[in-house]
C-alpha cells in the first residue's frame, strides 16, 4: 500500500484533539470528533481508505463504536455491505464474542453468528490502533466465522503502544502515525 498523501495526514492531524487522563489518569485520547465535524476532512478520510482497498474486498467490519461510524462510510464508498462488531450483550440474535486485553483494561466483543456466508474479503476498520487487542480479537471472530481479513484502516496508530505486532503479517493502513 501507498503512503498515505501528506496533505491528508496534515488536514487529519489538524482536526484532531487530545483529551488528557481520559478514561483514565495517563492515558491522553485521541479525540476524532473535530474530524467528524469537517464535512470535507471526513469525506476525504472515508474516499481515501475506499478507494486503497476498491475491488479487493467484500464486506467492511466496523468496530464499535467509533470504528461504525468510519466503517459504514468506507462501506457506503465502496457500495458494499457493513458488519458491525460490539461490546458484549448489545447484539440481538446469535453471536460469538472473544475477550482481550486493552491499553486500560480488558473487554469482551461479539458479532452475529450468520456475518459471514464463508471467504468473504473483509476491511476491519476502527479511528485507533493503540495496543492492537480490539482489532486482533476482531480479526480472530472474522476468521472464526469464515471471513478472510484482507486488511485493516486506521485512521490514526499509537506506534508506541506497538499495536501492530497484535497484527502481524497482515495489511495495516494508519494515515496518521504518532510515534
Amino acid at each position: 500500500m501507498t503512503q498515505p498523501d501528506p496533505v491528508l495526514v496534515e488536514l487529519i492531524s489538524s482536526r484532531l484533539r487530545d483529551i488528557p487522563d481520559f478514561p483514565k489518569p495517563g492515558v491522553v485520547f485521541k479525540d476524532i470528533t473535530p474530524l467528524l465535524a469537517d464535512g470535507a476532512a471526513f469525506g476525504a478520510v472515508v474516499r481515501d481508505i475506499a478507494d486503497r482497498r476498491r475491488g479487493t474486498i467484500d464486506v467492511v467490519v466496523g468496530i464499535e463504536a467509533r470504528g461504525f461510524i468510519f466503517g459504514a462510510a468506507v462501506a457506503h464508498e465502496l457500495g458494499i455491505g457493513f458488519v458491525p462488531v460490539r461490546k458484549a450483550g448489545k447484539l440481538p440474535g446469535r453471536t460469538r464474542s472473544v475477550s482481550y486485553d486493552l491499553e486500560y483494561g480488558s473487554a469482551s466483543i461479539e458479532i452475529h453468528e450468520d456475518s459471514f456466508v464463508g471467504g468473504e474479503r473483509v476491511l476491519l476498520v476502527d479511528d485507533v490502533l493503540a495496543t492492537g487487542g480490539t482489532a486482533g480479537a476482531t480479526a480472530r471472530l472474522v476468521e472464526r466465522l469464515g471471513g478472510v481479513v484482507a486488511g485493516f484502516g486506521f485512521v490514526v496508530e499509537l506506534e508506541f503502544l506497538g499495536g501492530r505486532a497484535h497484527l502481524e503479517g497482515s495489511d495495516v493502513v494508519s494515515l496518521v502515525t504518532y510515534a
